[in-house]
Formats: structure tokens, sequence, C-alpha cells
């Protein structure tokens, strides 16, 4: 039996181990992390069950060079958020040993102040060699935590530089911390993580070069950023609280403009599809109607238009449920997880949207459609 299951009457070991940690009990959340973390036996299935309970949390990614503040600033976003009634976790990415593979856990030490209450929950991640900024489980810990019911879950990377941008694909919200003094180093991350920042804050804000780094901050977020959006700047003093409200003021008004959940929406839907079945139309019109008659909302992905080697040919279909049910397949597994997105999206928005994937796209290689073809998908919602 995995060692995160509790034997039950009925054999549903699996189901309580969920119950418990939906219902955020902290042992249960902290066996949770520790499976997923060591990929242990019954990791891959936690996590697929995981995944019809995320999308609800707001994900804060805190990023920045090392030494610029980033812990005593999360400590006091802690202090700030649970005043304003927030539930939050956070998922601290140490740097790791070359030689054993372990970390010193440093960063958690700085947020003992809010740790031990009821409504955080702190867990320290060794980041054992991955590149990237974040750890290898880090998106699975963070769906552990969203599908737990944590109004906000926080990610802070190890100390990072210029290439180190994995946490923009698992944040709603990228806060790039800067500390006074960087001088040129605020030009050497501009080419990578600060073009993904949503919101630069300058740390340490009560030392004497810490105007100027606000000015150089300004002056570089106005270089191209890649959403096309200018990011927010705020100067902040952790330790006194200086700033930290305007900064929480910024995320949250951020996420009501972008939204939250785009890792569930993007990553996790990706993660159950590798094996995408193909099914006949009948059966995948049964599904379609009886998830309708459950009071669920569908959508429908119809392949319009293939070129070349695509894997599925036109006319194939792919049903989805909002609740991350799926059935069919538009490309046998390459595309699967970022059409259910689209569909999810779809659900919500009742919007149609033509997709199209194919090897000449940057997309196409994130999501694995690498067989020399090229697919167009027509998603749309079943009223």
């Amino acid at each position: 039996m995995p060692p995160h299951a509790r034997s039950t009457p009925d054999g549903s070991a699996a189901s309580v181990e969920l119950a418990r940690i939906l219902a955020r009990e902290r042992p249960a959340l902290a066996r949770a992390v520790t499976l997923l973390e060591n990929e242990r036996a019954g990791a891959a299935e936690l996590a697929a069950s995981l995944v019809a309970h995320c999308g609800r949390a707001h994900v804060l990614g805190i990023t920045g060079a090392p030494g610029s503040g980033k812990s005593t600033l999360i400590n006091a976003l802690l202090g700030e958020l649970t005043r304003r009634g927030r539930q939050v976790a956070v998922v601290a990415v140490d740097p790791s040993s070359p030689v054993s593979g372990g970390a010193l856990l440093g960063d958690r030490v700085r947020m003992g102040e809010h740790g031990a209450g009821d409504n955080v929950f702190i867990r320290s991640l060794s980041a054992r060699g991955h590149l990237g900024g974040v750890a290898r489980a880090t998106g699975r810990v963070v769906d552990l935590f969203d599908a737990a019911g944590f109004d906000v879950v926080i990610v802070e990377t190890v100390g990072v530089g210029q290439s180190e941008v994995d946490i923009g694909r698992v944040a709603d919200t990228r806060i790039v911390v800067c500390a006074p003094g960087l001088g040129d180093e605020v030009q050497a991350i501009k080419a990578g993580v600060l073009e993904i920042a949503d919101i630069l804050a300058v740390s340490k804000g009560d030392q004497p070069d810490a105007r100027r780094t606000l000015r150089d901050v300004r002056t570089a977020a106005q270089a191209r950023h890649a959403s096309g959006r200018e990011p927010d700047v705020v100067l902040t003093v952790a330790t006194a609280g200086q700033g930290v409200a305007e900064l929480v003021d910024l995320a949250e008004a951020h996420a009501r403009e972008f939204g939250v959940g785009r890792r569930a929406r993007e990553a996790a839907p990706r993660a159950v599809a590798a094996a995408a079945p193909h099914a006949t139309d009948d059966a995948l019109f049964e599904a379609l109607a009886g998830w309708r008659a459950r009071g669920k909302g569908v959508a429908l992905a119809t392949v319009v238009r293939t070129w070349g080697s695509s894997p599925r040919p036109q006319g194939s279909l792919l049903a989805v449920a909002e609740d991350g049910a799926f059935l069919g397949s538009v490309s046998g597994g390459c595309i699967e997880g970022a059409v259910i997105g689209e569909a999810l999206e779809a659900i919500r928005d009742g919007q149609p949207r033509m997709l199209e994937y194919g090897v000449s796209d940057a997309q196409a290689w994130e999501v694995g459609l690498a067989c020399g073809g090229r697919v167009q998908v027509f998603v749309e919602r079943v009223e």
C-alpha cells in the first residue's frame, strides 16, 4: 500500500487520504508533500486525484537574485495576507548540495514568525540540482496546496540570475525582488527573469542606494516585457512593513485582471492527458450526455484540418467536462493537455476558439507535438 494511504473497511485508502488533504489536515499534507517530492509509489495516483480540485488558489511566485531579501519579504507578506483573512501555503525552494543532494532549508527560518498558525503552512523543497529556480516537484506541491483550499500559495525560488525563469510556468503573479546596489546586476537579469515580472519589488528600501535602484528598476521595466504589459514597481522595507500592503494590493489587482489557476488549466490537464484514449463517437457523445445530465458544463474539441503527419485525422473529437474529465483524442497525447485547458476556458467564458499546433511553433514544442505534422482544432462549449 502506498505510504500516503490509510486502510478503510471498503478498501478506499486513497480516497480517505484525499479527504484528509481536502480537509487541510496538516499531517496528511506533510505526508503528501514527502510522497510527491520523493516520487514514491503512489505519487502519480495522488497527483492525478488532485486535478479536479485545483484552480482556485492565487499562486504568487517570488524570485530574485541571492540575498535580495525574498524570505524576509515573504514573512512580511504572510503577516499582511493573514490579517486579510487569507489561508496561505508557502513552497520555499532551497539550493541543494551537489554532493549529498540535501539542502540547509534556511529560508524557512526567516518565516518562523507565522509558520505555526493554522492558516499558514510552510514547506521547504530541495532543488536537488534541478535548473530553472524551482524544484522538480514544485508544480505538484502547488497543486496539493491548491486542492487543499489555501487561498494563496507562495512559491519562493532559489536565488536566480538571468535564465532561471521556470517560475513563470507555475505562478499566476510573478514578483521579482531587487535589492539596492544591484547596479549592473539589474542589467544582467533584464533579458531573462526581469521580463517575466508582473510586479518588481525593490527590497531594503531604507538603505542609501534604494531610491537609485528604484529608478534603475523602473527604467529596466520599460524594456519589452514578455506579456507586453509593463510591470508595477513598489519600494518595500519588509522588516518595518513598509510597502507590503501596497505589494499585496498590486498582486490581488493582478489576479482580478488576469485570473488565477493558470497552472491548473495548463499543466495539470496535460499531466493526466498523456495517455489520451481514443473513443468511438457513440461513446464520446454518450459521455457528453451523461456529464450534462449531472449538471456539468462540457466542451467539444474537433480536428478541422491537418497537415503532414498529424497523428489524428480530420473529424477526431475530444470531449471535456468542467471538472477535468475527458474522453477522446485529437492527437494521441501530444496536445491533449493544452486543448483540455482551452476547453475548460471555453466552458467558463462561452467563447469558441480555433487552435493551431505544429512543429514550427514554440507552443508545439512545449506540448510535445514533434511528429512532423500540424493540426487545427476548433473548441466550443456544448449548450
